[in-house]
């Protein structure tokens, strides 16, 4: 009777997962669906061990059956109802309830788009080609801020059937392109420099310093409103503090942007000589310095570099712990990366003896790896048939 109760539930399962390839659009036949079944580990000595991908749990999952039948390989809700349907994204809804930082960013893009605006105004009704360029730029840089609000949003939704790993790495893009964008200005700054030196700096427009009192007034609100990650080398404990820091860094780069033009003009009616050239490029290079720690970081997450807080030495090292077992014949494909700041994956293939049992080896694979801090790290076993 245990038998056949065995065999009916079983029969069950198959039914379920069946149904729901197929509002998938996959036949039962499908192999792409393979891996997402686990053979039992209680099966009987004489059936053949498994030879599928079987994924480790994070650390939040320890407390369930470790390999339990119930669960898939890879944890696909059966529909999109898992996530909330028809729960819409609003920006506005996000702001409203967001947190301070969120509203004080939306804050200070509301003051910059109002001064370019003005700027802009003028600019055009005086014929004056400097306020006008500066309002553009202005502008853009404006546009960028709000995209690190529109980030910063919808990172809150939950993962979904096709962005699986959630939209926290948006924040990490936002970041890269504002650390882009001030790149870009720390080279048209030095090439202004640059052109100051050839020019007679006689022709400097003494009625840009007034905007550019305005424009450092301005950006030293925001300033003091993300004063907390006003440093170069910030440790990232979450995406979120990556994206504000660079948000922090734009309106820092601005301020010394027009502190750089305040100085020039002083400087300037001194009798200084060149004296625009030395502050225009000190200021690019200042610039320079405060952005490239931030573009490299950014940059290598999105090219899933390895990560840089677990030294390559500590992976080398569980490589050679694990390929040390009698019961491990080779082991390949390890690859680590960042998804987000403080959140690691990884992968690895193994390739045990045959009628090896593949518990033990598991739990050994991650404990070596969670110790190093990998949240989330997928190992398969295949077993030597030679």
């Amino acid at each position: 009777m245990e038998k056949s109760r065995s065999f009916n539930n079983r029969t069950q399962e198959i039914d379920s997962q069946s149904s729901w390839n197929a509002d998938l659009g996959l036949s039962t036949s499908d192999r792409r669906m393979a891996f997402s079944r686990q053979a039992s580990f209680q099966q009987s000595h004489q059936d053949p061990p498994p030879q599928t991908p079987i994924p480790l749990f994070s650390s939040h999952e320890l407390k369930k059956p470790f390999l339990s039948r119930t669960v898939s390989s890879i944890d696909i809700p059966p529909s999109d109802k898992y996530f909330g349907e028809g729960d819409k994204f609003s920006i506005f809804r996000s702001l409203r309830y967001g947190n301070r930082q969120m509203k004080r960013l939306f804050l200070m893009i509301s003051l910059n788009v109002a001064y370019s605006t003005v700027e802009m105004a003028i600019g055009l009704f005086t014929g004056r080609v400097g306020l006008v360029s500066d309002a553009f730029h202005l502008t853009f840089g404006c546009g960028l801020l709000t995209f690190s609000v529109f980030a910063m949003a919808i990172s809150r939704k939950k993962p979904d059937l096709v962005y699986t790993y959630g939209y926290k790495r948006l924040e990490v893009l936002s970041a890269f392109t504002n650390a882009l964008f001030l790149l870009f200005m720390s080279f048209s700054l030095a090439v202004e420099a640059l052109h100051a030196f050839i020019q007679d700096e006689s022709e400097h427009k003494h009625y840009l310093i007034v905007s550019a009192v305005t424009n450092l007034l301005v950006n030293l609100i925001g300033v003091w409103f993300f004063r907390n990650y006003a440093r170069v080398n910030l440790a990232y404990r979450i995406a979120e503090d990556m994206n504000y820091h660079s948000v922090c860094l734009h309106v820092l780069a601005d301020s010394i942007r027009s502190a750089g033009l305040i100085l020039a003009s002083w400087f300037l009616s001194l009798g200084v000589k060149n004296a625009e050239v030395v502050c225009v490029g000190l200021v690019s290079v200042a610039v320079f310095m405060l952005v490239m720690p931030l573009f490299k970081t950014t940059g290598g997450i999105l090219l899933q570099m390895a990560p840089p807080r677990i030294p390559s030495s500590a992976l080398t090292k569980c490589w050679r712990q694990i390929t040390s077992r009698e019961d491990v014949t080779e082991v390949s494909q390890a690859r680590f990366w960042e998804l987000v700041p403080g959140h690691v994956v990884g992968s690895i293939s193994l390739q045990v003896k045959r009628g090896v049992d593949d518990r033990p080896v598991l739990e050994y694979v991650h404990g070596l790896y969670h110790d190093l801090g990998i949240q989330d790290l997928t190992v398969q076993i295949d077993h030597d048939l030679s």
